[in-house]
């Protein structure tokens, strides 16, 4: 249900970004979704992966495009694996297993934008469900 409280546009100044802690290694800056904006459009922001981190093999439930910003990752796209550098793209539909690691020697920063504002992620190696970016979430991503 959208919240009428929520402006139907906005522009998202840096230094109000609030930075989430995602644990080993890994923060991520929200841009735009269901936290500040209404209807079910995308939901985007920026994740940072220092030298090493990675996450788990997971799916989501809607779509994701992911432009790597600077440094170098490690793609991994069902069972087959990519190197990526800035300007690289991936786009990954619903239900496809994937991750992401930094195998450095420089930080990784990437831009992700999910197809809808209510996105899950779910653990590939336990079947875990957690909404995206919620507090469950940030116990999950790390691996």
């Amino acid at each position: 249900m959208p919240r009428n409280d929520l402006p139907d546009r906005l522009i998202v100044r840096a230094a109000d970004i609030q930075p989430v802690p995602r644990g080993d290694g890994i923060v991520s800056y929200p841009l735009v979704g269901r936290w500040n904006a209404t209807g079910d459009g995308v939901t985007s922001g920026i994740t940072e992966f220092q030298p090493g981190a990675g996450i788990p093999l997971h799916t989501h439930n809607v779509d994701e495009v992911v432009l790597v910003l600077a440094g170098t990752a490690s793609f991994q796209l069902g069972d087959e694996e990519f190197a990526l550098a800035a300007g690289d793209a991936t786009w990954v539909a619903a239900w496809v297993p994937h991750r992401f690691r930094n195998p450095g020697p420089g930080v990784l920063r990437f831009h992700w934008v999910y197809s809808a504002r209510d996105v899950t992620r779910t653990l590939c190696a336990t079947g875990e469900t957690v909404a995206h970016l919620s507090a469950a979430d940030r116990t999950t991503l790390t691996g």
